[in-house]
């Protein structure tokens, strides 16, 4: 080959070779963005029944008003309204302050504190309950992570984390921090949008406050997504799904419209909680 032709064939082959590489750079750039943090963002799909973003879908634990890895407490009576009490890995000897009845069958328990027909499960009770109880944990696993995941954020650490006196709109809320409710704070939507907030830190509700729903805005479409300690003070009122990847305490009378869903203890104190 000459070499004039060797020379061009050769400027060619680079030529090609540094137009795929950047083929490949611009879209590897385009299905991954970051968000402020450096951290590669994952898609943030939009609601298409209304406003705000997708739904998390809770699977095999949305039968579940409280589920926890690690155990139940109830210092007294408390009401547990609308489905069904678990624990596992934890045996059944990590539910306290319920007198459990256990059925016959010995696959569920039943409870003056769950109001029926929501039943108690537990890892060690008898199949079907520890194959079943694995896939909501599992299940509710897969929610905590499709909550902390979606991004960009349409808010982030709105009024560094002390919402009292806030009015939210339906979108994904993200704080590098703890939230604070020392006030009551608003939902505002209608019945077909959704919420999620994701909480770096721990979630506090004052004594007494409220979370308000206006609009026709729902507790299943609000979704807490907490990596700190949850406590909902005394008499104060929840509102929501509790996605916790640590626990959650009710203290005494504190009432709740929603789901308390933790990979750690959930705490009991006189409660009402019914299924949203």
């Amino acid at each position: 080959m000459p070499l004039r032709t060797r020379s061009s064939f050769n400027s060619l082959v680079l030529s090609s070779a540094l137009l795929a590489a950047l083929l490949v750079a611009g879209c590897a750039s385009s299905s991954t963005s970051s968000d402020d943090s450096g951290t590669p963002a994952v898609h943030n799909p939009r609601n298409p029944a209304g406003a705000g973003p997708a739904q998390v879908s809770l699977g095999s634990s949305s039968g579940y008003v409280v589920l926890s890895k690690a155990g139940i407490t109830n210092v007294t009576g408390s009401s547990i309204t609308g489905g069904d009490l678990g624990v596992s890995p934890a045996a059944a000897s990590y539910i306290t302050g319920f007198a459990l009845v256990a059925d016959p069958s010995n696959v569920y328990s039943t409870s003056p504190s769950v109001v029926a027909p929501g039943k108690i499960y537990a890892s060690n009770y008898a199949s079907p309950t520890p194959a079943n109880l694995t896939a909501a944990i599992l299940a509710m696993q897969a929610a905590y992570s499709d909550a902390a995941g979606r991004s960009p954020p349409d808010e982030l650490n709105l009024a560094s984390g002390n919402l009292g006196a806030q009015s939210l709109a339906p979108g994904l809320y993200r704080w590098g921090s703890s939230v604070t409710i020392p006030s009551n704070v608003t939902f505002a939507g209608s019945a077909s949008d959704v919420w999620i907030l994701q909480i770096a830190g721990d979630l506090d509700i004052s004594a007494a406050m409220r979370v308000i729903l206006s609009g026709g805005a729902q507790p299943k479409n609000i979704f807490w997504q907490v990596a700190g300690e949850t406590v909902i003070h005394e008499n104060a009122h929840f509102e929501g799904v509790l996605l916790g990847s640590t626990g959650i305490t009710f203290q005494t009378t504190a009432s709740m419209n929603g789901r308390a869903l933790s990979q750690s203890l959930i705490a009991l104190d006189n409660n009402a909680i019914t299924a949203p």
